[in-house]
């Protein structure tokens, strides 16, 4: 079996750099995108494992971003975690898990809590 694949999708391009390389540490193949719109193009060629989608982008935000992949029949059981900065009330974290997003991890992250919660939906 190969490896496991990740997509990350931020506009930040350090941020990208170094979940890239948290990830590859841990042997996983991993995918970037740096706006929705590319993530959205590249996953007509591509089925990760498991999509890191920062929240705030320019252009299209992540839950939008979201809400497309979920809503296309050949997209939507791929797993979904957010990234972010963003801090989430009760009904906020209600709606990621209405919109079936499996986590939400908070920016700045410490790497081995990333690994360890990448693991747990993933393997």
């Amino acid at each position: 079996m190969g490896k496991k694949k990740i997509m990350v999708v931020d506009d930040e391009e350090s941020l990208i750099e170094l979940v890239s390389a948290v990830m590859e540490e841990e042997n996983y193949e991993v995918i970037t995108a740096m706006s929705g719109e590319e993530c959205l193009e590249k996953l007509k060629a591509e089925k990760p494992d498991l999509i890191i989608l920062d929240m705030m982008m320019p252009g299209m935000s992540g839950r939008e971003v979201c809400e497309k992949i979920k809503a296309n029949p050949k997209t939507k059981d791929l797993k979904v975690a957010f990234l972010t900065v963003a801090k989430f009330s009760e009904t906020g974290k209600n709606t990621l898990t209405e919109m079936k997003v499996l986590d939400y991890i908070t920016n700045p992250f410490y790497n081995d809590d990333l690994k360890k919660r990448v693991k747990k939906m993933i393997g």
